[in-house]
């Protein structure tokens, strides 16, 4: 299921939309990282291509790096 997220990022509110799996991922990752979610999130929308929608930049990131883990022998699952 999709859900509507809100975040303060960069001193203002933004919203994404992401489905549960996504969201969880993110939450590992930014673990995994030693980063709050927030930071992570505000580091993929740092990077994102202007004019791109965060909420497609989340789950592209996602997509990212569990290929990079694939390639790198160590497969997870959404």
């Amino acid at each position: 299921m999709i859900r509507k997220r809100s975040i303060t990022l960069h001193g203002h509110r933004t919203s994404f939309s992401v489905e549960d799996p996504f969201l969880h991922e993110l939450k590992l990752m930014a673990a995994e990282r030693g980063m709050s979610f927030a930071a992570l999130i505000a580091s993929i929308d740092e990077d994102r291509p202007v004019g791109s929608n965060l909420s497609s930049a989340l789950r592209l990131f996602v997509l990212q790096e569990l290929k990079k883990s694939r390639a790198q022998g160590s497969p997870q699952a959404l």
